[in-house]
């Protein structure tokens, strides 16, 4: 290994105990979630052991396309247009499935109202506050619930009553992700190749479009911001990752600008996570790759972590302190469609060059 390339290990290997392939991760406290299918198994990744397993029972509600947190609630977005709320045991961390949404009691304060009808596909009428197709996104911000569908919307609902606030038609094709800043900027991303910028502007209750980030050259399929919202990171078919940054225009008016375009993977990207000043990205070429900001030059590949045999769903990541000389290291899940999650260590001590002023 080139002596300034990071070191890095692949700790360890999981699999699922029906090993299918993983649709998406997510890091809850020191647990890991992993969809498979319709199924999400949970790992103790102290121990790297097994301590539940739970689904919906119904092997028509599809494949699991999202996972978010809050608190001691779990919400899944589903391939059924449905997505589901399901409650943390204190004491057994099993899980428990409380409410579908929209909710039965939602939906009866709908359904009288012609009004709250809107025309869909194939001349057919649904209530407004439900998705028809399927839920590929989630976020959790604020006490909100933010959701994005391939038909084309994206859909606000309240995290304390489960009630659908808003619903917006976001895109001319399927939205595949979202994210959402700590000041409540929402960002799309869709099969149009466009990611849209949606805020409430002025007094107005409601979420409007601000503008359209116009890069990408076919499908975007994930989106990152950094810590503090400044920058967005998004992924495309076009093998690309756009980077963008969020600065002043006119009128102490601020907007994300294009940055740069990240290259070096050879297919689709598939997602993307972002810790500190390092960006992790997987893609259907079966890599993961670690881009480190310099403080003088833009992101740059430092790492390519190779071992998966198919295409890379889903990456977490944290940064965690070294066990005995009080290094840092990066630590890094990644789920595959060949049905294994993978953990990564890299040294992230090392992800910072000297020449580049860190």
């Amino acid at each position: 290994m080139d002596p300034f390339t990071p070191k890095y290990n692949c700790l360890t290997t999981l699999k699922t105990p029906t090993p299918q392939q993983i649709t998406c991760l997510a890091l809850h406290n020191n647990f890991l979630y992993a969809a498979s299918i319709n199924e999400i198994n949970v790992f103790d990744l102290s121990t790297y052991t097994q301590i539940d397993t739970f689904s919906t029972n119904d092997p028509t509600s599809g494949s699991i396309k999202s996972i978010a947190f809050h608190n001691t609630k779990i919400f899944t977005a589903h391939q059924d247009c449905k997505i589901r709320v399901w409650q943390i045991s204190q004491y057994s961390k099993e899980h428990q499935l409380l409410s579908t949404l929209p909710t039965v009691k939602d939906r009866l304060r709908h359904f009288m109202l012609p009004r709250n009808y809107i025309n869909v596909r194939r001349h057919r009428k649904r209530l407004w506050i439900e998705h028809w197709d399927a839920v590929s996104g989630l976020a959790v911000h604020g006490g909100l619930i933010y959701s994005v569908s391939w038909d084309k919307s994206f859909k606000i609902w309240n995290v304390k009553n489960n009630r659908c606030l808003e619903s917006l038609l976001a895109h001319q094709d399927a939205v595949n992700t979202l994210a959402v800043s700590d000041n409540g900027t929402v960002y799309t991303g869709s099969a149009d190749g466009f990611i849209r910028v949606w805020e409430k502007v002025g007094d107005k209750r409601k979420h409007s479009l601000v503008t359209t980030l116009k890069k990408h050259k076919s499908t975007v399929n994930a989106l990152a911001l950094n810590g503090d919202g400044s920058v967005l990171f998004s992924g495309g078919c076009d093998r690309s990752i756009m980077v963008w940054e969020r600065k002043e225009v006119d009128d102490n008016a601020h907007q994300m600008v294009f940055v740069e375009a990240l290259r070096g993977h050879e297919g689709p990207i598939l997602c993307l996570t972002n810790v500190d000043h390092l960006l992790v990205s997987g893609s259907s070429d079966r890599t993961i790759r670690i881009w480190e900001h310099g403080k003088k030059s833009g992101y740059c590949c430092m790492v390519v972590l190779e071992g998966h045999e198919r295409p890379v769903k889903s990456v977490v990541a944290v940064r965690r302190s070294g066990c005995n000389n009080g290094s840092s290291m990066l630590s890094i899940c990644s789920g595959s469609l060949d049905g294994e999650i993978k953990e990564w260590e890299v040294s992230a001590d090392q992800l910072k060059p000297e020449e580049d002023g860190w």
